[in-house]
């Protein structure tokens, strides 16, 4: 609908309709708008508190009301079990041997790899197995994701030896305690952010933070295992300098056999995962490689026998008992590495596990998912396992392997059960640089250098985060380096927030258009008129620098690209606030403050196309009585045919002012009265006020003002 609004010449301007000498002064033309509806503030609780609140409690709560309500009983089962959704659906001719294919290879590459991480972290084979056995159960029945393979990673390995190194020795029975109790606290905190729905405050955490971390991590677990291949034992540390000085300082003591069989090892592990990953029809000789490993090193020894190469030794046979995590006493000095393996938690398998969902169409809910892998990580800490996740290389075989459901999973648990039942005593010769082979192999997947590449090329300040975050990790440990990186990628968040991009507009030729003029410089401005788009919510934090900037531009006028009428200052600030969410008080205060700031000097605030949010917020304030109703629009060409229409007035105000016309107007008044209505809108936008031919006139040219019908 469109209104014609004459618009008015505000007494509160030094350009009035009318002077007191009574000279003639041209009338305003009528132009048609789009009236602009403001809300009614009082069925918002305007006046009161109570109301205030109730609304707020309705617009948060009335969602979740809304949900709840038209739930069924199968929707309540399957948001309690999730496994339920791929239980009805399952078509066994169609799944079952794809899910049994996929299981069995991830339990094959499962198996081998579990005892190496529980190394890494400073345990015994044994609770690797334990932490790739009871999780994947519990997890299937609980967790949403149905290609996720769940158990030990190398990352959340690394980051328990390194918190439990200080406070244990790891041939201490309180060492193992303490990691089943941190598998313990791990769940918990989950379970209670995937219940609370706070997954989304690890989006605060940058993905080049998580990248440099993960380099740099890769780094440190590669160089921790140097000791089973070097033949001597070296520094445990998060740090790359006590690792380096240790490695140097004990080179008297290298031993030749157990260098020469990892490095065979290693070389054939990498070989069969890249043919594996290269070619399709050799994929198999990815998920051998961990095995073949460990048949290649443990038939070597049972032939040779080596004595210089150290091996595995005795694993208790059996499934793991019931028991409750012990050492609760330490638990306060667990917390920081709780929050940091939770985070790694969300970020790799949350992360994993919504791609894959994606891929194999279906909806997964990152919260649920959170909640699943806490329940697993705590029922796991009552069955001798340390903390669980998510893995990156096990979850893409899984996935290329066909897997359809959580069956997979269970065929997969099944794998890990027969190997604790009956194949142990074999594990007792496999060598430890095998199993160092095993995790090196892995994580060189880790180092992701083509990321920083990435980053180099499309934004500095990535890569310079990315940097940051894995030099320090690197020299300064895994917690500092972490809280580093996360701080720089918040103040980098925060320094983007507190200064906005703000644009300056102008009209596309031909078009009611107006776009930044920086992006078209074939867009053109108006004399007298600033309009400036500020693409971010308005808050105290920002709101100083949205002011500087604002009276920058009031300044500084690029007078090459402006047209209309010929006027010597600015006499109008029109705000584009399509892109603003949100203003809080501390903003409109200063709107406030702006305007009377303006004021003082002549100049009129308009805005343009706030949302229903914020012109509610400004209306509440008496912001939108306080600058005018008239001044408030639904587009920036509304606001600009008004501002125009009275910049046209101020030109010719000093033209009408002629001390000795008294009186009605004359004939050259009143003939050119009829000549200024008469004008074309291109005149008017060049600034040129003599009349021209109208052949002259560009007729695609929208006109800016409409004329009287």
């Amino acid at each position: 609908m469109e209104i014609t609004y004459a618009s008015p010449s505000s007494g509160d301007l030094t350009y009035s309709a009318s002077t007191s000498s009574g000279s003639y002064i041209m009338p305003t033309r009528p132009v048609k708008i789009i009236p602009l509806q403001h809300p009614d503030t009082t069925s918002y609780g305007s006046s009161g508190g109570v109301c205030s609140s109730s609304f707020w409690s309705n617009s948060l709560f009335s969602g979740w009301r809304g949900k709840i309500k038209r739930m069924t009983f199968i929707d309540w089962i399957e948001m309690f079990l999730p496994c339920s959704r791929w239980i009805r659906a399952y078509r066994w001719r169609e799944y079952f041997q794809v899910d049994l294919m996929a299981g069995t290879t991830v339990g094959i590459m499962l198996v081998p790899q579990a005892m190496s991480y529980a190394k890494l972290a400073g345990l015994e084979p044994i609770y690797g197995l334990y932490s790739g056995f009871v999780p994947i159960f519990i997890y299937v029945i609980f967790g949403s994701s149905r290609q996720l393979a769940i158990g030990p990673v190398a990352l959340v390995s690394l980051l328990v030896s390194n918190v439990l190194s200080g406070i244990a020795d790891s041939a201490d029975a309180l060492y193992t305690e303490l990691a089943i109790l941190l598998a313990l606290m791990v769940g918990i905190l989950e379970c209670i952010m995937g219940l609370l729905r706070l997954g989304w405050l690890i989006r605060f955490i940058s993905h080049s933070v998580i990248s440099g971390f993960t380099t740099a991590s890769a780094i440190v677990i590669a160089l921790s295992q140097a000791k089973y291949f070097l033949g001597y034992e070296i520094d445990r540390s998060s740090e790359i300098v006590p690792i380096i000085k240790s490695i140097i300082s004990g080179a008297d003591e290298f031993s030749w056999p157990p260098f020469v069989m990892g490095s065979i090892i290693l070389a054939i592990l990498l070989t069969m995962k890249h043919l594996g990953k290269s070619r399709k029809h050799l994929r198999f000789l990815r998920v051998m490689g961990p095995l073949t490993a460990v048949v290649l090193g443990t038939t070597f020894v049972k032939i040779y026998d080596p004595s210089s190469i150290t091996l595995v030794g005795d694993i208790p046979q059996g499934l793991p008992s019931f028991s409750i995590p012990k050492s609760f006493q330490y638990a306060k000095s667990l917390i920081p590495t709780t929050l940091l393996i939770t985070g790694v938690a969300i970020l790799e398998s949350v992360g994993i596990a919504k791609a894959l969902a994606a891929k194999n169409g279906y909806e997964l809910d990152s919260n649920q998912e959170l909640f699943g892998l806490g329940v697993a990580n705590i029922f796991g800490s009552f069955f001798s396992a340390y903390p669980t996740t998510g893995s990156f290389s096990r979850s893409a075989v899984n996935h290329e392997s066909g897997a359809k459901t959580g069956l997979s999973g269970i065929v997969t648990g099944i794998i890990m059960g027969c190997a604790l039942l009956f194949l142990t005593p074999l594990f007792e010769y496999i060598p430890q640089c095998a199993l160092a082979a095993i995790v090196i192999s892995a994580v060189i997947g880790l180092v992701d250098y083509e990321e920083a590449i990435f980053l180099w090329h499309v934004d500095k300040k990535d890569f310079l985060l990315w940097t940051i975050t894995s030099t320090t990790t690197l020299f300064l440990g895994i917690e500092i380096g972490v809280l580093i990186g996360v701080g720089v990628s918040l103040a980098f968040v925060i320094h983007e927030s507190a200064n906005p991009h703000i644009a300056v507009l102008g009209r596309l030729p031909g078009t009611t258009v107006y776009r930044n003029v920086q992006q078209y410089p074939e867009a053109y401005t108006y004399n007298g008129i600033v309009i400036v788009r500020i693409d971010a919510p308005i808050y105290f934090a920002n709101i100083s620098y949205i002011k500087d900037r604002l009276r920058e531009y009031e300044v500084v006028v690029d007078k090459l690209t402006r047209r209309g009428p010929k006027v010597e200052r600015i006499y109008f600030v029109i705000l584009e606030m399509a892109p603003v969410t949100y203003i809080d008080s501390s903003a409109v205060q200063a709107l406030k403050d702006l305007h009377h700031e303006y004021k003082s000097r002549d100049i009129q605030i308009a805005i343009s196309n706030p949302n229903r949010e914020v012109l509610l917020t400004l209306s509440k304030s008496g912001a939108v009585e306080l600058i005018g109703k008239e001044w408030y629009f639904v587009r920036v060409h509304d606001a600009v045919q008004v501002c125009l229409q009275h910049v046209q007035s101020i030109k010719e105000a000093p033209k009408a002012s002629d001390p000795s016309s008294e009186g009605k107007p004359s004939f050259f008044q009143r003939l050119l009265k009829q000549r200024w209505e008469d004008l074309s809108v291109s005149e008017l936008e060049s600034g040129n006020n003599k009349p021209s031919d109208s052949k002259q006139s560009d007729p695609q040219l929208e006109p800016l003002l409409f004329r009287k019908s």
